[in-house]
Protein backbone atom coordinates (compact mmCIF):
# COMPACT_ATOMS: atom_id res chain seq x y z
CA UNK A 1 0.00 0.00 0.00
CA UNK A 2 1.04 3.38 -0.38
CA UNK A 3 3.28 5.66 1.41
CA UNK A 4 3.01 9.58 1.72
CA UNK A 5 4.72 12.95 3.16
CA UNK A 6 4.28 16.77 3.56
CA UNK A 7 6.78 18.58 1.73
CA UNK A 8 7.48 21.97 1.08
CA UNK A 9 8.33 23.18 -2.88
CA UNK A 10 12.05 25.09 -2.32
CA UNK A 11 12.90 25.60 -6.15
CA UNK A 12 13.91 24.38 -9.03
CA UNK A 13 17.74 23.83 -11.01
CA UNK A 14 19.03 20.31 -12.74
CA UNK A 15 21.00 17.52 -11.78
CA UNK A 16 23.43 15.40 -14.22
CA UNK A 17 23.17 11.80 -14.54
CA UNK A 18 27.14 9.90 -15.08
CA UNK A 19 26.38 10.22 -18.65
CA UNK A 20 25.98 14.13 -18.68
CA UNK A 21 22.71 14.23 -19.04
CA UNK A 22 20.85 17.54 -17.71
CA UNK A 23 17.82 17.00 -16.01
CA UNK A 24 15.76 19.59 -14.72
CA UNK A 25 13.99 18.91 -10.74
CA UNK A 26 11.95 20.25 -8.87
CA UNK A 27 13.65 20.37 -4.88
CA UNK A 28 11.40 19.41 -2.32
CA UNK A 29 12.00 19.40 1.41
CA UNK A 30 10.25 16.30 2.43
CA UNK A 31 10.21 16.10 6.49
CA UNK A 32 10.88 15.47 9.13
CA UNK A 33 7.41 14.74 9.75
CA UNK A 34 6.16 13.46 12.80
CA UNK A 35 3.76 10.59 13.35
CA UNK A 36 0.96 12.11 15.23
CA UNK A 37 -1.83 9.44 15.18
CA UNK A 38 -1.99 5.84 14.26
CA UNK A 39 -5.73 5.07 13.25
CA UNK A 40 -7.09 1.43 12.82
CA UNK A 41 -9.98 -0.82 11.82
CA UNK A 42 -11.25 -1.51 15.49
CA UNK A 43 -10.16 1.89 17.39
CA UNK A 44 -11.84 4.18 13.99
CA UNK A 45 -13.38 2.02 10.97
CA UNK A 46 -10.00 2.50 8.88
CA UNK A 47 -6.18 2.11 8.62
CA UNK A 48 -4.79 5.82 8.64
CA UNK A 49 -1.49 7.54 9.59
CA UNK A 50 -1.72 11.39 10.61
CA UNK A 51 1.70 12.98 10.02
CA UNK A 52 2.78 16.58 10.91
CA UNK A 53 5.09 18.99 9.34
CA UNK A 54 6.61 22.42 10.27
CA UNK A 55 7.19 22.92 13.56
CA UNK A 56 4.44 26.00 15.32
CA UNK A 57 4.67 28.06 18.29
CA UNK A 58 1.76 26.39 20.77
CA UNK A 59 -0.23 29.44 20.84
CA UNK A 60 -0.58 29.60 17.55
CA UNK A 61 -3.08 26.86 17.38
CA UNK A 62 -6.51 26.41 17.91
CA UNK A 63 -7.52 25.04 21.19
CA UNK A 64 -9.01 21.93 19.03
CA UNK A 65 -6.06 21.18 17.45
CA UNK A 66 -3.92 21.87 20.46
CA UNK A 67 -6.66 19.62 22.56
CA UNK A 68 -5.44 17.11 19.59
CA UNK A 69 -2.18 17.08 19.48
CA UNK A 70 -1.73 16.88 23.42
CA UNK A 71 -4.21 13.97 23.35
CA UNK A 72 -1.25 11.85 21.72
CA UNK A 73 1.13 13.45 22.79
CA UNK A 74 2.34 15.42 19.45
CA UNK A 75 4.40 18.73 18.79
CA UNK A 76 2.70 21.33 17.63
CA UNK A 77 2.89 21.77 13.64
CA UNK A 78 1.49 23.74 10.74
CA UNK A 79 -0.07 21.38 8.85
CA UNK A 80 -1.68 17.79 9.07
CA UNK A 81 -2.16 15.36 6.27
CA UNK A 82 -3.81 11.54 6.73
CA UNK A 83 -2.53 9.05 4.85
CA UNK A 84 -4.87 6.13 4.87
CA UNK A 85 -3.21 2.42 4.42
CA UNK A 86 0.32 3.40 5.06
CA UNK A 87 2.79 0.99 3.93
CA UNK A 88 5.53 1.56 6.84
CA UNK A 89 4.80 0.46 10.16
CA UNK A 90 4.94 3.17 12.66
CA UNK A 91 3.76 4.56 16.10
CA UNK A 92 2.78 7.91 17.66
CA UNK A 93 6.40 9.84 18.15
CA UNK A 94 8.04 8.49 15.25
CA UNK A 95 9.71 10.82 12.87
CA UNK A 96 10.04 10.16 8.98
CA UNK A 97 11.77 11.73 6.32
CA UNK A 98 12.44 11.42 2.36
CA UNK A 99 14.08 8.02 2.84
CA UNK A 100 10.60 7.13 2.39
CA UNK A 101 11.45 7.17 -1.00
CA UNK A 102 14.31 5.54 -3.61
CA UNK A 103 15.90 7.08 -6.26
CA UNK A 104 14.09 6.06 -9.49
CA UNK A 105 10.61 5.72 -7.67
CA UNK A 106 7.70 7.40 -9.37
CA UNK A 107 5.71 9.92 -7.24
CA UNK A 108 2.36 12.10 -7.21
CA UNK A 109 2.24 15.40 -6.67
CA UNK A 110 -0.38 17.32 -5.18
CA UNK A 111 -0.61 21.41 -4.33
CA UNK A 112 -2.36 24.56 -4.95
CA UNK A 113 -1.29 26.34 -8.46
CA UNK A 114 0.33 29.85 -8.55
CA UNK A 115 -2.91 32.59 -8.09
CA UNK A 116 -3.60 34.28 -11.10
CA UNK A 117 -5.93 36.91 -9.73
CA UNK A 118 -8.81 37.98 -11.98
CA UNK A 119 -8.43 37.23 -15.56
CA UNK A 120 -10.29 37.35 -19.02
CA UNK A 121 -11.44 34.28 -21.11
CA UNK A 122 -8.44 34.84 -23.07
CA UNK A 123 -6.03 33.69 -20.62
CA UNK A 124 -8.31 32.17 -18.84
CA UNK A 125 -9.78 29.42 -21.08
CA UNK A 126 -7.10 30.55 -24.57
CA UNK A 127 -10.46 31.89 -26.45
CA UNK A 128 -9.33 33.37 -29.51
CA UNK A 129 -10.95 36.84 -29.20
CA UNK A 130 -12.77 38.80 -31.80
CA UNK A 131 -11.29 40.07 -34.93
CA UNK A 132 -8.89 42.57 -34.70
CA UNK A 133 -10.35 44.85 -38.18
CA UNK A 134 -13.44 44.50 -40.32
CA UNK A 135 -15.07 47.10 -38.16
CA UNK A 136 -14.81 45.06 -34.52
CA UNK A 137 -15.12 47.57 -32.21
CA UNK A 138 -14.30 46.76 -28.16
CA UNK A 139 -15.07 42.95 -28.89
CA UNK A 140 -10.75 41.67 -29.33
CA UNK A 141 -10.48 39.73 -26.21
CA UNK A 142 -14.11 39.34 -25.61
CA UNK A 143 -16.16 36.16 -25.72
CA UNK A 144 -19.11 36.47 -27.02
CA UNK A 145 -22.45 35.86 -26.28
CA UNK A 146 -23.25 33.73 -23.86
CA UNK A 147 -27.15 33.02 -23.48
CA UNK A 148 -30.04 32.36 -25.81
CA UNK A 149 -32.95 34.09 -27.29
CA UNK A 150 -36.72 32.66 -25.79
CA UNK A 151 -35.65 29.32 -24.95
CA UNK A 152 -33.80 28.59 -22.46
CA UNK A 153 -33.33 32.56 -21.81
CA UNK A 154 -30.62 31.91 -19.57
CA UNK A 155 -26.65 31.58 -19.31
CA UNK A 156 -25.94 27.90 -19.01
CA UNK A 157 -24.41 26.68 -15.88
CA UNK A 158 -20.30 26.05 -16.62
CA UNK A 159 -20.14 28.11 -18.92
CA UNK A 160 -16.66 29.30 -19.35
CA UNK A 161 -15.99 33.19 -18.16
CA UNK A 162 -13.93 35.47 -16.74
CA UNK A 163 -13.17 35.07 -12.93
CA UNK A 164 -10.44 34.25 -10.47
CA UNK A 165 -7.84 31.85 -12.35
CA UNK A 166 -4.99 29.52 -10.24
CA UNK A 167 -5.28 28.78 -6.52
CA UNK A 168 -7.01 25.30 -7.03
CA UNK A 169 -5.76 22.09 -5.96
CA UNK A 170 -3.93 19.75 -9.04
CA UNK A 171 -1.95 16.42 -9.16
CA UNK A 172 0.63 15.60 -11.17
CA UNK A 173 0.83 11.87 -11.76
CA UNK A 174 4.15 9.44 -12.75
CA UNK A 175 6.91 12.10 -11.54
CA UNK A 176 10.33 9.95 -10.87
CA UNK A 177 12.21 10.42 -7.86
CA UNK A 178 16.36 11.75 -9.70
CA UNK A 179 17.95 12.24 -6.34
CA UNK A 180 17.04 11.39 -2.38
CA UNK A 181 19.30 13.25 0.23
CA UNK A 182 18.26 11.67 3.32
CA UNK A 183 20.54 13.24 5.52
CA UNK A 184 18.89 16.78 4.37
CA UNK A 185 15.42 15.80 3.67
CA UNK A 186 15.31 16.41 0.11
CA UNK A 187 13.42 15.15 -2.80
CA UNK A 188 14.68 16.26 -6.21
CA UNK A 189 11.86 15.59 -8.25
CA UNK A 190 12.01 15.00 -12.58
CA UNK A 191 9.98 17.99 -13.92
CA UNK A 192 7.35 20.47 -12.56
CA UNK A 193 5.26 20.24 -9.34
CA UNK A 194 2.15 22.74 -8.74
CA UNK A 195 2.60 25.65 -6.77
CA UNK A 196 4.98 28.51 -6.10
CA UNK A 197 8.34 28.62 -4.14
CA UNK A 198 7.67 27.92 -0.02
CA UNK A 199 3.98 26.41 -0.99
CA UNK A 200 3.16 23.14 1.49
CA UNK A 201 2.82 19.61 -1.36
CA UNK A 202 2.35 16.23 -0.62
CA UNK A 203 4.40 13.78 -2.16
CA UNK A 204 2.66 10.24 -2.28
CA UNK A 205 3.81 6.91 -4.00
CA UNK A 206 2.32 6.87 -7.51
CA UNK A 207 -1.03 5.08 -8.00
CA UNK A 208 -0.69 3.80 -11.63
CA UNK A 209 3.29 3.51 -11.13
CA UNK A 210 3.87 1.52 -7.67
CA UNK A 211 7.05 0.86 -6.59
CA UNK A 212 8.96 -1.80 -8.63
CA UNK A 213 7.01 -0.61 -12.02
CA UNK A 214 9.47 -0.28 -15.09
CA UNK A 215 8.60 0.95 -18.71
CA UNK A 216 7.88 -2.09 -20.66
CA UNK A 217 11.20 -1.92 -22.55
CA UNK A 218 12.72 -2.66 -19.42
CA UNK A 219 10.76 -5.09 -17.98
CA UNK A 220 13.44 -8.40 -17.61
CA UNK A 221 11.66 -10.68 -19.95
CA UNK A 222 11.81 -7.89 -22.51
CA UNK A 223 15.14 -7.45 -22.07
CA UNK A 224 15.66 -10.90 -22.46
CA UNK A 225 13.46 -11.38 -26.27
CA UNK A 226 15.28 -7.76 -27.66
CA UNK A 227 18.86 -9.84 -26.48
CA UNK A 228 17.69 -13.21 -28.13
CA UNK A 229 16.44 -11.39 -31.58
CA UNK A 230 20.23 -9.67 -31.93
CA UNK A 231 21.70 -12.56 -32.17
Amino acid sequence: MPVGILGKKLGQTRVYDAKGVATAVTVVLAGPNRVLQCKTQQSDGYNAVQLGFDDQKEQRLTKPLAGHIKKFNGQPVKRIREFRNFSKEVKPGDVVGAALFEAGDYVDAIGLTKGRGFEGVVKRHRFAGGDSTHGAKGWHRRSGAIGQRLFPGTVMRGMRMPGHMGQVRRTVQNLQVMQVRAEENLLLIKGAIPGAKGDYVIIRESKKRPKGWKPHAERPENVEKAKSKKK
